[in-house]
């Protein structure tokens, strides 16, 4: 097949589907795995040239709403009948749902449900260990001005949940959330958690958010539990959450959760 990705937790699904080889074309940032570094680009996420991705004559697009903006993508795609899929996940079981129905349409269904169990397996395993520790209450922050962070239907609630956790906006049934620093320090979290979507973490300044109105006298800040994490690893709906888990879980509870070694628990590399 000649496949082409325009999101970046696309190529990663297709990745992990063992057909990298297929893709032919991705978006601009699409930056997992290595492999696909040298592939043409189209353009960003939220811009694509269809014109030009007309022109490698895809036999399948892999096409997201997982961000608002997306919509016009799709649109392109329909009204030049592209043969394309949409995914929309926002929950754990959806990505797990997702990448059964991309194995079927690239013909890999059996990887597919083997890395489904695989990824099953490894969730459970992380509910039991978060039995019975001491709930820490996480802040987690998409955009700092103005303030995005997700909500109750969002990945990142299981993910705070299977790390002992809770989101402190899991209130909000809905999977992202605009707010204000006020309601922010309100809920005065245990640890700020700073995934700035399209950031990379040595630009990340954790003075900007201590210097916030109010902030300073929150008990994460007190307690110097800012953490500034990977963005790719709890921003984009793929399997690569997992690492993500075991990352902070790690940081939340040490002595319940095995250290982080970097390793991902679906691929052991």
């Amino acid at each position: 097949m000649r496949i082409v990705s325009i999101c970046p937790s696309n190529t990663e699904l297709l990745a992990y589907l063992g057909v990298t080889s297929d893709i032919v074309a991705v978006d601009d940032y699409s930056d997992w795995p290595k492999e696909i570094t040298t592939l043409p680009r189209l353009g960003p996420d939220l811009n694509i040239d269809i014109d030009k991705l007309e022109t490698f004559k895809p036999d399948l697009v892999v096409a997201s709403l997982s961000v608002p903006g997306m919509e016009k993508n799709v649109e392109a795609l329909k009204e030049r009948n592209i043969p394309h899929v949409v995914l929309q996940p926002n929950s754990l079981d959806e990505i797990a749902e997702d990448l059964l129905r991309l194995g079927k349409l690239v013909g890999v269904e059996e990887r597919a449900k083997e890395l489904v169990t695989r990824y099953h397996q490894f969730i459970d395993s992380y509910a039991e260990q978060a039995k019975g520790v001491d709930i820490q209450n996480l802040y987690w922050e998409w955009w700092p001005k103005p303030i995005f962070t997700p909500g109750k239907t969002n990945w990142l609630t299981m993910i705070s949940e299977l790390a002992g956790g809770n989101n402190v906006f899991a209130d909000q049934n809905k999977p992202s959330v605009q707010t204000d620093w006020d309601d922010v320090a309100g809920r005065n979290p245990d640890h700020i958690c700073l995934v700035w979507v399209g950031v990379q973490q040595q630009k990340v300044n954790p003075e900007i958010v201590k210097k916030r109105p109010g902030w300073s006298e929150l008990d994460a800040i007190q307690a110097e539990n800012i953490h500034i994490l990977e963005e790719p690893l709890f921003c984009r709906p793929s399997p690569r959450l997992l690492l993500g888990l075991k990352r902070i879980a790690a940081i939340l509870h040490p002595e319940q959760f095995p250290s982080d070694d970097g390793i991902d628990p679906l691929l052991n590399k």
